[in-house]
């Protein structure tokens, strides 16, 4: 199986300026070494790749499931979903660590938002025990750095990276509707002035899914092909995505 998987421009002069403290760059998925990295995947994210691969039944395992996000579209594509987490979030998933022990059983796809941390160890596992293909949503500034091109992709080269063009907003342990304000007792309003005011969902960490599909072969040198998720979030969000309560579990059939 690895074998198969396996010019400055210059600066523009510009005046120098106060430390951006917009919303969204303040709202980075920023998460300590020992966090759950408890960060629920919207579905319509989810449903995105599936269109672009063109999935239609078979069996599927998401190890890191979380409230259930994930799920809810894989189960709209494929056969059987065998769903489990290291943490239980009360959807009923087996709790069960994904890095522990021997390998699990093979399944046709994995699908999964992997811990950031252990992102690496998740997809190498995935790889192992997935006989059709792999696909995970990740920051996209996971596709850098040298370290983790001579540990993983250039021994497993993907076969695709797909860019998301909108932003997926992504928020610690709730799953909130873009577009539907919320109250936030931390919002800070200025010095002297009372903490708390309205926000709407918004983030400034750009996301892309990292395929490895066996159908699609990489070229001999191993680059990954590249292509964008157009927007799509209106197209393909449903009916009972966003849970009442945010932090809420995801409502499967």
């Amino acid at each position: 199986m690895t074998g198969l998987f396996g010019d400055d421009l210059p600066e523009l002069a510009r005046p120098v300026s106060a430390p951006n403290l917009s919303t969204a760059v303040r709202q980075r998925r920023v998460e300590a070494d020992d966090s759950r990295d408890d960060f629920p995947t919207p579905p319509w994210a989810t449903r995105a790749v599936l269109r672009r691969l063109g999935i239609s039944g078979g069996t599927c395992r998401e190890p890191a499931a979380n409230r259930g996000h994930m799920v809810r579209p894989l189960r709209e594509v494929f056969d059987a979903v065998e769903a489990s987490d290291v943490e239980d979030y009360g959807a009923g998933f087996a709790v069960r660590d994904y890095l522990a022990g021997g390998l699990p059983s093979v399944v046709d796809w994995t699908f999964t938002n992997p811990p950031f941390v252990l992102a690496e160890a998740f997809i190498e596992r995935a790889i192992e025990t997935s006989r059709r293909g792999v696909a995970v949503i990740v920051r996209s500034a996971f596709v850098e750095g040298g370290g983790r091109y001579e540990r993983l992709f250039g021994p497993r080269p993907p076969t695709a990276v797909f860019q998301f063009v909108e932003r997926v907003v992504m928020h610690g342990g709730v799953m909130r509707e873009p577009g539907v304000r919320y109250w936030d007792p931390e919002k800070n309003n200025g010095e002297g002035q009372p903490r708390g005011g309205w926000r709407t969902p918004s983030t400034a960490t750009a996301y892309c899914w990292i395929v490895w599909d066996r159908d699609r072969p990489t070229p001999p040198w191993g680059d990954a092909s590249f292509g964008w998720i157009p927007p799509c979030r209106r197209e393909l969000e449903r009916p009972g995505d966003y849970p009442e309560a945010p932090e809420g579990l995801a409502i499967l059939d």
